[in-house]
């Protein structure tokens, strides 16, 4: 192990010497939320001449190019192997997707998401956790779950509290309600409603979606509907085994509805009058809006996703809970008639769980140059 070590500070030496300040980072997804997470800090230093980007897509590179999309063409995507036989200064995920590099690097990991799902990796997780050089925690809420679980030390310099990056624009007054309606081709008159439910064969998708979907149409809803990446994916754990872009495309057509498109929903909760979800880290999200949300209990989705039963009763504490498809225009409706119902209980949840929404960017960049030992550059400075 001594004599990796020295190998490698030896090779990070002799990388520094021939690039002079230039860093690498090689930022790793498995599906385009991964790259949303991140693609904040990315667009926050895209003109710094110092930093280079390179992106890889380790589990699924005959996909790379689709789940970088929306970071547009000019984006650097590298094979896997390429990506493990460069020396990079930081290596950046937004999921647990651990990745040989036998150089090194810096490892960084960022939490894409705050729903309490799977808790026996997120809430109570192992010691390989110690693995990763720096975490950027979203809330301290997950930080303190980490330390009491033995996942990292008390006095940890591993962990970050930065926020959520990607949501820095729900409260930054950056995305403009009408504005994304018209450009979505919906009435900014009508009341917009977003259906997004999590990824799961027992989720509210498989197990009613389809009516809901029918029913808010016919209520005369302007009814978006935004997929988890994992309901995309094809297989029964994922998905259910069905292609729910193609079964729901023919029920938004007749209704005037619309599939939402990409990787980032925030643009389709700031359009939003109203959410609609089962238990989805985007229902978390949409507290800092401050707006209602009505919940689709479902017990069998509890338990298969391993959700801490904490956060199941915060979501019920902000939002009106149904149980079955017909609950759900009376739930909109009365939701929409009395939309400041539970907005104490919205904005103390969302203090909560998000740090300092609005300016996690700002943090996360400043750790980023950090670890890659590199001063910001003074545009970057002043705007921290």
């Amino acid at each position: 192990m001594n004599i990796l070590r020295l190998a490698r500070a030896a090779d990070k030496r002799l990388q520094r010497w021939r690039a002079r300040d230039l860093r690498t980072v090689l930022v790793n997804a498995r599906r385009r939320m991964n790259y949303t997470v991140v693609a904040p800090i990315v667009e926050a230093m895209k003109n710094d001449q110092r930093v280079k980007f390179c992106f890889v897509s380790s589990e699924e590179p005959a996909k790379a190019r689709e789940i970088y999309r929306e970071g547009g063409p000019d984006l650097e995507i590298i094979s896997p192997l390429k990506g493990a036989s460069k020396r990079v200064d930081a290596y950046l995920v937004a999921d647990l997707i651990w990745f040989a590099m036998p150089r090194g690097a810096c490892r960084i990991f960022m939490f894409h998401g705050v729903a309490g799902k799977f808790s026996h990796v997120y809430d109570t997780p192992h010691r390989s956790m110690r693995e990763w050089e720096r975490l950027f925690f979203i809330n301290q809420r997950r930080l303190d779950n980490f330390i009491r679980a033995g996942a990292i030390g008390p006095a940890s310099t591993a962990a970050k509290l930065v926020g959520m990056p990607k949501v820095d624009c729900l409260v930054n007054g950056s995305l403009d309600r009408t504005v994304i309606l018209e450009r979505l081709g919906l009435d900014p008159g009508q009341p917009a409603v977003l259906y997004a439910p999590t990824w799961s064969a027992d989720s509210s998708l498989n197990l009613m979606g389809e009516e809901i979907v029918e029913r808010l149409g016919k209520a005369g809803y302007a009814v978006i509907v935004k997929l988890h990446d994992g309901s995309l994916m094809p297989g029964r754990f994922f998905s259910g085994g069905i292609d729910w872009a193609a079964r729901l495309s023919p029920i938004l057509k007749r209704c005037g509805g619309l599939l939402a498109d990409g990787g980032d929903c925030c643009p389709f909760l700031a359009a939003s009058d109203l959410l609609i979800t089962d238990h989805s880290s985007v229902g978390f999200e949409y507290l800092l809006l401050d707006r209602p949300i009505v919940r689709i209990h479902i017990d069998r989705l509890i338990e298969s996703t391993n959700i801490n039963p904490d956060y199941v009763d915060i979501m019920s504490s902000v939002s009106m809970t149904i149980t079955r498809p017909d609950q759900v225009v009376r739930a909109v409706e009365a939701s929409l008639s009395d939309p400041t119902s539970k907005s104490l209980d919205r904005k103390v949840v969302a203090t909560e769980l998000f740090y300092d929404p609005g300016s996690a960017t700002a943090r996360a960049v400043g750790e980023l140059y950090d670890a890659i030992e590199l001063d910001p550059l003074a545009s970057a400075s002043n705007d921290r």
